[in-house]
């Protein structure tokens, strides 16, 4: 199982948002769908070995769940109404009991710290960041947890609780990339076994 957390630090919680400007009035929402997407949609199909957690404003996390996700496009405006669908359902979740509002997408009621606790348990959480190891000297992590900062940084406070949670830190390559090419790069590290089977 392959996953990724995604902190979308500006994305609202309410699905008061419209589909025509996930760049502004949905806080960069257009950045991490192209995230999601990059996550799971290869050509002409989807990565079934695959989990997304968009963790909203430390308040909600959507979990989309690749053997189950439906309705998935290569395209921003489609991720984002799945996303807004998600938080339209979001009185449904109570306490640890997520919401259900669509085949492989489930809204929680928590935020980062207890995201990372809950991915952590049984997965090698990696930190992509420009100072760690560089990926072709570092063995290939087994069940990896990618997580991945929107268009902001990651705070101090998410800093803190990174370097308690991961096991990893790993660099992908000299240029800095957006969160979706650094997934698309994960996701090829991992295809060929680390750069030794193509």
């Amino acid at each position: 199982m392959r996953q990724f957390v995604l902190l979308g630090h500006d994305v609202p919680t309410t699905p008061d948002f419209s589909l025509d400007d996930l760049a502004g009035g949905a806080g960069r929402l257009d950045a991490l769908c192209r995230s999601i997407t990059a996550s799971f949609v290869t050509s002409h199909g989807i990565r079934e070995d695959v989990r997304v957690h968009l963790v909203i404003r430390d308040q909600l996390t959507i979990t989309f769940d690749g053997s189950e996700l439906r309705n998935l496009h290569p395209d921003e405006r489609s991720t984002a109404a799945l996303v807004r669908t998600a938080l339209e359902h979001r009185e449904e979740a109570i306490g640890s009991l997520p919401a259900e509002p669509s085949p492989g997408v489930e809204l929680y009621r928590r935020g980062f710290e207890a995201t990372l606790e809950a991915v952590s348990s049984d997965s090698t959480v990696v930190q992509l960041h420009e100072d760690g190891e560089a990926v072709v000297d570092a063995s290939v992590p087994t069940d990896p947890v990618f997580v991945l900062s929107d268009h902001h940084d990651f705070t101090a406070a998410e800093q803190r609780l990174l370097e308690a949670h991961a096991d990893r830190r790993l660099r992908l390559g000299p240029t800095r990339l957006h969160a979706d090419q650094a997934i698309t790069v994960a996701h090829h590290c991992l295809d060929t076994d680390g750069y030794t089977r193509f």
